[in-house]
């Protein structure tokens, strides 16, 4: 059975990431991996993580890469001119990162890219996707995507799924209790970007086998 991976949010982490894939998952061409979204802000090397993603994508077919929180603040102050929500979530370490005093500066691969990044992704049993959904209409608003924190789901389109999402940091024993439960949300965001406590660690879960790789 081929492998399938999901990495949650990397916030600029480019040395836990490539540790994480190069050390750790080591992808094999069959493979399937899952990002789940925010490779921008609060960390400081955002470029390198996102010309990393693209060299994944051009490299593996079966890397997917989600939108998160992050990414949709960046592309709504690029195309309102409004950069107050983003500037109150980061957005100084990406614009330093790229070398830019404005998202509209970005180059076209870039805006390319995150224009194109995916709201949620399905697989099988399982749904990826940044934050959650909405419970009444789940794959069609899209706000509630990458920004909804939910811990059940009553609709029978999604209580019945596994769906795999970041965005809410828990600590590193939070998510193995989380995965050894077999809980069908599985939250793999162990904030990666924060040095407090018990935080500071990117992971990654391969869902046929339920192994959690740290980085």
């Amino acid at each position: 059975m081929n492998r399938l991976f999901a990495i949650g949010d990397i916030h600029g982490c480019y040395d836990q990431l490539r540790e994480l894939i190069e050390e750790k998952i080591r992808p094999q061409p069959d493979d399937m991996i899952i990002l789940l979204g925010d490779y921008i802000d609060r960390g400081y090397k955002v470029k390198e993580v996102t010309d990393y993603i693209i060299e994944l994508q051009n490299r593996h077919p079966g890397i997917r890469a989600l939108r998160g929180n992050h990414e949709q603040m960046m592309l709504e102050a690029i195309k309102t001119g409004d950069m107050t929500a983003w500037s109150w979530n980061g957005a100084e370490t990406t614009l330093a990162s790229f070398r830019i005093s404005s998202p509209a500066y970005l180059e076209d691969k870039y805006l390319n890219f995150f224009e194109g990044l995916l709201w949620y992704f399905e697989f099988n049993e399982y749904l990826f996707v940044h934050a959650g959904f909405n419970d009444n209409d789940p794959f069609n608003d899209k706000w509630s995507m990458v920004w909804t924190r939910r811990e059940t789901y009553e609709n029978p389109l999604l209580n019945k799924r596994i769906i795999v999402h970041g965005h809410t940091p828990i600590t590193v024993d939070t998510c193995v209790q989380n995965v050894q439960s077999h809980n069908t949300l599985i939250n793999i965001d162990t904030g990666a970007v924060y040095r407090e406590a018990d935080y500071g660690t990117l992971t990654a879960i391969e869902l046929n086998s339920r192994e959690l790789f740290f980085a």
